[in-house]
């Protein structure tokens, strides 16, 4: 029977950094951007539970939407700084 070596991680580790190596400043503060709204509940209908409620007045779309254009350039600026 043949032995199994072990699976190489150097070459998943390898294929990973070829990955984000290839991703541009833009894409990598998008997914920030992203990863920060998804988190945050950003967009979510304000719903009130147990003794919380929602801050007053809704928002307009085109309010969130310029809100999310500025998440997404302070995102740009932050990967920016790591460069």
């Amino acid at each position: 029977m043949a032995e199994l070596e072990p699976p190489n991680s150097k070459a998943n580790e390898t294929a990973d950094a070829k990955a984000a190596a290839g991703r541009t400043k833009d894409e990598v503060a998008l997914e920030l951007m992203k990863f920060i709204a998804v988190n945050a509940g950003y967009g979510r209908s304000a719903q009130t539970s147990a003794g919380f409620s929602a801050k007053g007045g809704s928002r307009t779309p085109d309010e969130l939407a310029d809100d999310l254009l500025n998440l997404f350039d302070r995102c740009r600026k932050a990967v920016a700084k790591d460069a």
